[in-house]
């Protein structure tokens, strides 16, 4: 019995005892209005809810008198073995083996569907991450977010939403001309300007830009020169960033140039706009938002007296451009540096009459420290001041890599180990996932050499301590992934499949699939062999989701 069947079973129960009380009345009550949660302790039953305290006071009942008069009426519903009242008026439910144990064809007929949802459909999301300045390649900073905004793109999909990967290419400003005068350097042989860029890729894209410009780049002006290597320079960067990111597994859908907002008329739209909502005024020579009206700690200069765009009016451009693009929500993801511009972005959100933290939500994302040897790694061979995205995949590979960024909370340091992620044990946590998976697909093989196949399904037999457990951990994958979704957090699938693959390490080790010796194939070992095969394709799935491999061989 899944768990929608059981909430829909609790409203059954409910409404009529509702009805027949003077006070009460079912009428709206529907089942996401009765919570059902896995007990911590599995003693306790296979599920618990507070339905009676939640709605004691509605229905002008004793909590725990209203609770024992719902649990009279679930232990007639088929499939529950027992219901007991717990404290002021919890209720604990068990369901019987087979209720429990039907889970394990659930899992296998809906395959790869299995964890998905369309409680997010009808909904336009635009999600923005990495967005790296063209300058250089990308840092551990911008890797973390390439692997947890992929995956969140991935669980945000796979509940309905309609998603939008969008990069954000920063292609205007100082740090575009700091870096073309490093490039001109690096050609001419001079040293590295004081406020530039350095590192090996400087020099290589120097030397590249020269052999791609058309002419002689010597034979220029030395303010057309920097231009021909900042336009020449800033595209093979970009390529190579996009092309780092491909071999990541991360592809954008839109790559949104900024100075387009500057070369389109975009700001001026903006503040037009703004203008006529009355939110906009001079002052000094220059053009304000007045957004202290929104929260933020004081107003914002948008057109400086000299004329140019403060850094803030590409932001105005950008989060119009995408509300007119009609995404009804638009996450960034940004670094620890930015955390004192939310309060701003929420200010500008509001005054285009948006609702902040909804229409527009912002994730911070903290530092990632790599340590080798128990010392830290600070130096890439090719960037020379910060290891980059190309360094960790060269040491670990993809899916440790991508495992290992989404693994914890975006908002927490991430120290990364590169001795436990190149181990091939169960310390490597990428490693005791995808070995729990490629076991589930070993136990299949031997099982098929065996003559053990799923013409047979009896989950009534699923009765050992270790099968109630993964049953009850795979029956959690749909709610798992709807919350990590939900509060946009991928890190607790990861944490979910490292507790799935130690309870199907414990089942393996309890439960044959596979007869001894000459000992006949029975049903046990045909239903065994689907709640194996379960357990994989849940492993799968999630993997998935995190944008990693799920190997069959290791």
């Amino acid at each position: 019995m899944n768990p929608e069947a059981l909430s829909a079973a609790l409203l059954a129960v409910i409404a009529p005892l509702a009805e027949a009380r003077r006070a009460g009345s079912s009428e709206g009550l529907t089942p996401a209005d009765l919570p059902l949660e896995r007990p911590k302790n599995r003693d306790h039953g296979d599920w618990a809810s507070n339905a009676a305290l939640k709605l004691a006071k509605v229905v002008g009942a004793n909590p725990r008198e209203f609770a024992a008069e719902i649990a009279a009426g679930l232990q007639a519903v088929e499939g529950v073995a027992s219901v007991e009242v717990a404290g002021p008026g919890f209720i604990n439910i068990r369901l019987d083996a087979a209720a429990a144990g039907a889970l394990a064809k659930t899992i296998v007929d809906a395959g790869a569907a299995f964890g998905s949802s369309s409680v997010l459909a009808g909904q336009s999301i635009n999600l923005e991450f990495v967005s790296a300045n063209p300058t250089g390649p990308i840092h551990l900073g911008g890797t973390r977010w390439a692997a947890m905004g992929d995956a969140l793109a991935r669980m945000l999909s796979s509940q309905g939403a309609a998603v939008t990967r969008e990069y954000y290419f920063n292609d205007h400003g100082a740090q575009i001309d700091r870096f073309a005068r490093s490039l001109v350097a690096a050609h001419e042989g001079l040293p590295t300007p004081e406020d530039g860029y350095g590192g090996a890729y400087i020099h290589d894209i120097a030397r590249r830009v020269a052999l791609a410009y058309e002419g002689d780049i010597d034979a220029l002006e030395a303010d057309a020169k920097q231009e021909a290597f900042r336009e020449v320079g800033v595209g093979l960067m970009f390529g190579e960033i996009k092309q780092s990111l491909h071999e990541f597994g991360v592809d954008f859908d839109v790559y949104f140039h900024e100075n387009d907002l500057h070369t389109s008329g975009a700001v001026g739209r903006a503040v037009d706009k703004l203008r006529s909502l009355g939110h906009i005024f001079e002052s000094d020579g220059a053009t304000w938002l007045r957004s202290t009206e929104f929260g933020d700690d004081k107003d914002r200069v948008v057109i400086k007296s000299d004329g140019k765009p403060a850094y803030i009016s590409g932001d105005l451009a950008y989060y119009l451009d995408k509300r007119e693009r009609g995404f009804d929500h638009c996450i960034i993801m940004l670094g620890a540096d930015h955390h004192g511009y939310v309060q701003r972005l929420m200010a500008m959100c509001a005054a285009f009459g948006d609702q902040p933290y909804v229409n527009l939500q912002i994730l911070i994302g903290q530092m990632v420290n790599l340590v080798k040897d128990g010392q830290p790694v600070r130096m890439s061979k090719r960037a020379g001041t910060v290891v980059t995205l190309e360094d960790l995949v060269e040491i670990v590979g993809v899916d440790a890599a991508r495992y290992a960024l989404t693994r914890s909370s975006a908002d927490s340091n991430l120290d990364i180990d590169l001795d436990v992620l190149q181990k091939r044990t169960n310390d490597n946590p990428v490693f005791y996932v995808q070995y729990a998976h490629a076991r589930t697909h070993n136990v299949g093989r031997n099982a098929a050499a065996s003559g053990v196949d799923r013409s047979e399904f009896a989950p009534e037999l699923l009765t050992h301590e270790t099968e109630s457990a993964l049953l009850g951990a795979l029956q959690e994958f749909p709610r798992v992934v709807a919350y990590s979704a939900e509060v946009r957090e991928p890190h607790r699938v990861a944490r979910y499949l490292e507790e799935l693959a130690g309870l199907y390490h414990k089942w393996y080790d309890s439960c044959r699939v596979i007869p001894q010796g000459d000992d006949p194939v029975e049903a046990v070992h045909r239903t065994r062999l689907w709640l194996n095969d379960a357990t994989g394709q849940v492993l799968r799935n999630g993997l998935t989701l995190l944008g990693v491999s799920a190997p069959e061989r290791m």
